[in-house]
């Protein structure tokens, strides 16, 4: 994925979990009770797009938030 991509899903998975009202701790503990091994400062890194994400983590993330990929990967 390239540098920009990754800005713009960290950048969405923010504004969502932010509309879901999770801090990182708490959406890090939601993922962590889904089945995904993701720590708050993976997530972090995440959403400023400095850490790539995996498939899975990103299937565990749209089913905790509850949103469709578009939601996730779209600009």
């Amino acid at each position: 994925m390239d540098a920009a991509y990754e800005k713009t899903v960290g950048r969405n998975l923010r504004r969502l979990r932010e509309e879901k009202g999770f801090t990182q701790e708490q959406f890090a503990a939601r993922l962590q009770t889904d089945g995904c091994d993701i720590t708050r400062s993976a997530l972090a890194k995440i959403e400023v797009g400095q850490r790539h994400i995996y498939l899975d983590e990103l299937c565990a993330m749209r089913n905790v938030l509850n949103v469709p990929f578009e939601r996730i990967l779209l600009p």
